[in-house]
């Protein structure tokens, strides 16, 4: 079995990888953008392009993706994540099965965490 580590350079926030791939698979870590701004559309837009450049460096689209899990400090910011949302997966042919909900105290005061399992 082999594990490959998919890295852009950029933050982490602790001791992990920012994706591995094995076997077909990929994993991405939760991907957080406090940097960009107070606002939830700020940081999904920068959240989401985090994922599409790590994606990238995987060799893959977000065409790949299979399951998205969305993570909101506050339930109340799920329409405005979704209009980003929405925008994002424009010419995706087959969404990826998500699962969103609110978890509080997201790190680094973070409004959303997006994680994504794809394959190759």
């Amino acid at each position: 079995m082999s594990k490959e580590r998919i890295d852009v350079g950029g933050n982490t926030y602790g001791p992990y990888s920012p994706g591995v791939k094995s076997n077909g698979l990929i994993w991405l870590a939760g991907q957080i953008a406090p940097e960009a701004g107070e606002d939830i559309k700020s940081q999904t837009r920068a959240s989401l392009k985090k994922i599409d450049d790590l994606l990238h460096a995987a060799g893959v689209s977000k065409n790949n993706i299979c399951f998205a899990q969305v993570l909101l400090a506050d339930i109340n910011d799920f329409d405005l994540m979704n209009e980003v949302y929405i925008e994002w997966l424009e010419g995706v042919e087959i969404p990826p099965a998500r699962a969103a909900f609110e978890a509080g105290n997201l790190p680094k005061l973070a409004r959303i965490e997006i994680v994504i399992q794809a394959t190759e």
